[in-house]
């Protein structure tokens, strides 16, 4: 009897550590199913997150850019009426297509030192004001400065011009300054998430020395040091432009250089500007900007760096008629920042047109892809003969198509 109900109690205990057993077996399975579809959840929450990092990492701008804007006393004088200057019917063409664009190039290669001091054209150029307040209207926010032109008018001009540049703050404009401070402050910018800047030299100025301990002025990069106003040699001035760049390249993502380099009216770049090409590429220049020439030059990459040799001329008026000296480049490229690192895509090259009637009158910049025969007879032969300058050294470059 005794053992009878002793065995029942070891039965009924054997059966509550069982179920017990089992209970806990059972919260163990589901905790851990629970456990690990929350782990999962977490994973799958992670992934979301790094996909959205990434996603946010992609930045872009776009980028446009022409050449010189070269005006002589027949341009100032065709926008002269009224008693003002008024230069933005020339850019009628032109305004809508910059005005899409997150940055748009020209080089100004004529100084800006207003009609106070005596408006000037060829040899020594001098520009009234009202030619920046018509390219800004236009969409244009970077400008260069330094050229062979810029000392043309000596000192006060270039501080007149400084002046100008100065008060429209939405402009980056480089390469002449009024002190050595402004000189080396770099003028750093951001678009879209991406900062930039851009440097700019010129190759000389046209024989006229730099005035002494000024070089903040204009600022020069030499053939082959032939600077009369200095005797640094030409790898000192390399030096001098490295400087410039080390100062500046972790502070950007995307650094630009403008050159005004090369020889004039030949379609082809020269040893200079083929080694300097090189050495900018070198130090990490994502793009450089040819200027000067007054012809279009070849497009091409160096390395990963975009490399327009010359843009050729955007608005001029040659006393000697020159088809060459008529066509500029537009080029437009997509700059992208994917996880620090700057991509170039959508590569564009589209020719313009100076145009202008007998007498110098009706001056436009027309792009070929709205040119007719009205403006140019010949265009399309034109836009052949100068479509293949641009992708003369890199088949792969393309130059925008026409009717």
């Amino acid at each position: 009897m005794f053992m009878s109900k002793r065995r029942r109690k070891l039965n009924i205990f054997k059966l509550l550590r069982f179920i017990f057993i089992l209970l806990l077996v059972v919260g163990i399975i589901l905790f851990g199913i629970k456990y690990l579809h929350k782990k999962d959840n977490v994973k799958e929450v992670n992934k979301k997150e790094e996909k959205e990092v990434v996603k946010e990492e992609v930045k872009k701008l776009s980028l446009v850019m022409v050449g010189d804007n070269l005006i002589h006393d027949k341009i100032y004088n065709y926008a002269y009426s009224d008693g003002k200057y008024d230069f933005t019917s020339i850019l009628t063409y032109i305004k809508p297509i910059v005005s899409k664009y997150d940055l748009a190039y020209y080089n100004q290669e004529t100084i800006l030192g207003g009609s106070e001091i005596g408006l000037s054209s060829y040899p020594a150029f001098n520009s009234p004001y009202e030619v920046g307040d018509a390219m800004i209207e236009s969409g244009f926010n970077i400008v260069s400065l330094a050229t062979n032109h810029t000392l043309d008018r000596g000192e006060k001009a270039i501080l007149n011009s400084r002046n100008y540049w100065n008060s429209k703050k939405s402009v980056m404009a480089i390469g002449s300054y009024s002190s050595m401070d402004e000189r080396n402050n770099v003028d750093i910018r951001e678009v879209n998430g991406i900062k930039y800047t851009v440097l700019n030299y010129t190759y000389g100025t046209n024989g006229i020395p730099v005035p002494s301990g000024k070089s903040y002025l204009v600022n020069i990069w030499p053939v082959n040091g032939s600077n009369p106003s200095s005797d640094n040699s030409y790898q000192e001035y390399k030096n001098i432009v490295k400087e410039d760049i080390d100062r500046v390249k972790d502070k950007v993502d995307l650094l630009m250089v403008a050159m005004h380099w090369g020889v004039e009216y030949q379609d082809i770049p020269n040893s200079y500007q083929e080694d300097m090409a090189s050495y900018l590429s070198s130090l990490g220049v994502n793009i450089i900007i040819g200027t000067h020439p007054h012809v279009i030059q070849p497009v091409t990459y160096v390395n990963d760096t975009l490399v327009i040799y010359s843009l050729g001329n955007f608005l001029s008026a040659h006393e000697v008629i020159n088809m060459a000296n008529r066509v500029g480049l537009m080029t437009s490229v997509d700059i992208i920042l994917d996880n620090g690192k700057i991509k170039l895509d959508n590569l564009s090259n589209e020719l313009l047109y100076t145009y202008y009637r007998e007498g110098y009158k009706d001056f436009k910049v027309i792009p070929f892809s709205e040119i007719t025969s009205d403006y140019l007879n010949n265009y399309k032969d034109v836009y052949n003969k100068y479509k293949n300058i641009v992708t003369k050294l890199d088949n792969s470059i393309l130059v925008a198509p026409i009717d």
